[in-house]
C-alpha cells in the first residue's frame, strides 16, 4: 500500500472515532469540571457564594471557565457604616435565592460577593473605590461597560437587577419575593380605624362632607406623587451616596435621570412649604380677620413660598447643569 493510501486511511479512521484529546486539553477539561463542582458545591450551601481574592481570582478571573459570575462588590462590615450595602445585600439575596430554587437553575450562571474587608485587593485591581458595585463577569472574554450594573440610575431593587442579568446573559430570573404580610395588616388596622370612626358617628356623617378635609387629603396625595416616591418603590433607590474617599454624604444627585430617597424628601418638605406660603397668602386675602394678623400672614406666606422656591430652583440647576436661571441662591 502506498504511503498516500495510508495517510488517508489514517485521516479516515481520525475524522470517525475524533482526534485523541492533549494532555493539555484533558488538563483543562477536568479543571473546568472541578471549578463547576466546586461552585455548584457553594451555591448549594449559600444563594450568593462568599469570595476572599484567592476564591475571585481562581474561580471569576482565571480562565477556563464555561459560566457568568454576577458579583456584588460590597462593604458590610459596621464600621464601614454602609446602610445602602445592607440595603442591596437583601435585595441581592432575594434574587439569588430567586435563581437558586427555581426549576431552571443550572450553572450557567452563579451570584458571589466580595467585601471590601475580605477582599481588599480586588477592589484596587479592579480599580474601585465605591460600593455597592454590581459587575458580570461572561463565561467568555472580559467584562464590557455594559457589564457593570448602573446602581445610581437603576437602583437596587432585585427586579432591576434581574432585567440587566437577562440583557447581559438571556437568562431570565423570576423574583420571589418572601411574603410580607405588613403592607395587609397595615392596610386591614386602617379600615377598622376608619370603620370604628363611622360607626361610632354613624348619627353625625356631616364630616364626610366637610370640603377641607377632602382637600388636604388631596393635597398630601399631590405631594407624595409629585416629591417621587412612586419612583422610588419602582427603582429602590439608596437613601443617600457616602463618598468613600471624602466621606462627604450627597443627598441630591447630579444626574436628572436618577434621585435618592433623601432628594424625595427633601423635595416633599419644600413643596409642602410652598404650599403652605399660598394658603397664607390665601387666607390673608379673604379672611374677615384684623389687619394686624392678615399682615402677619401676608409676611410669613411671601417668605416661605420666596425662600423654598428659590431652594426647589437651585435642586432643579444641581440637577439639570447649563439651566440658566437662579432666585436668590445658587
Amino acid at each position: 500500500m502506498s504511503a498516500y493510501k495510508v495517510l488517508n486511511v489514517i485521516v479516515f479512521v481520525l475524522l470517525c472515532y475524533g482526534i485523541p484529546p492533549s494532555d493539555g486539553q484533558k488538563k483543562k477539561e477536568t479543571l473546568l469540571m472541578e471549578k463547576v463542582g466546586q461552585m455548584m458545591e457553594w451555591a448549594s450551601k449559600r444563594a450568593v457564594i462568599r469570595m476572599n481574592g484567592e476564591k475571585f481570582r481562581r474561580f471569576v478571573k482565571t480562565p477556563p471557565r464555561n459560566y457568568s459570575v454576577v458579583v456584588m462588590f460590597t462593604a458590610l462590615q459596621p464600621h464601614r457604616q454602609c446602610g445602602v450595602c445592607k440595603q442591596a445585600d437583601e435585595e441581592y439575596q432575594i434574587l439569588a435565592n430567586s435563581w437558586r430554587y427555581s426549576s431552571a437553575f443550572t450553572s450557567k450562571i452563579f451570584f458571589a460577593s466580595v467585601d471590601f474587608d475580605e477582599g481588599s485587593d480586588v477592589f484596587h485591581t479592579l480599580n474601585m473605590n465605591s460600593a455597592p458595585t454590581f459587575m458580570h463577569f461572561p463565561c467568555k472574554g472580559k467584562p464590557k461597560r455594559g457589564d457593570t450594573y448602573e446602581l445610581q440610575v437603576r437602583g437596587f431593587a432585585a427586579e432591576q437587577i434581574s432585567r440587566w442579568i437577562a440583557d447581559r446573559t438571556d437568562i431570565n430570573i423570576r423574583v420571589m419575593r418572601p411574603p410580607n404580610y405588613a403592607g395587609p395588616l397595615m392596610l386591614g388596622f386602617l379600615l377598622a380605624v376608619v370603620g370604628s370612626l363611622v360607626y361610632l358617628r354613624r348619627n353625625n356623617l356631616e364630616f364626610l362632607y366637610n370640603r377641607n378635609a377632602w382637600a388636604f387629603a388631596a393635597l398630601c396625595f399631590v405631594l407624595l406623587m409629585t416629591s417621587g416616591q412612586m419612583w422610588n418603590h419602582i427603582r429602590g433607590p439608596p437613601y443617600a451616596h457616602k463618598n468613600p474617599n471624602t466621606g462627604q454624604v450627597s443627598y441630591i444627585h447630579g444626574s436628572s435621570q436618577a434621585q435618592f430617597v433623601a432628594e424625595t424628601h427633601i423635595v416633599l418638605v419644600f413643596n409642602s412649604a410652598v404650599t403652605l406660603g399660598m394658603v397664607l397668602l390665601h387666607e390673608a386675602a379673604t379672611s374677615d380677620m384684623d389687619v394686624g394678623k392678615r399682615k402677619i400672614m401676608c409676611v410669613a406666606g411671601v417668605g416661605l413660598v420666596v425662600l423654598f422656591f428659590s431652594w426647589l430652583l437651585s435642586v432643579f440647576r444641581a440637577k439639570y447643569h447649563g439651566y440658566p436661571y437662579s432666585f436668590l441662591m445658587n
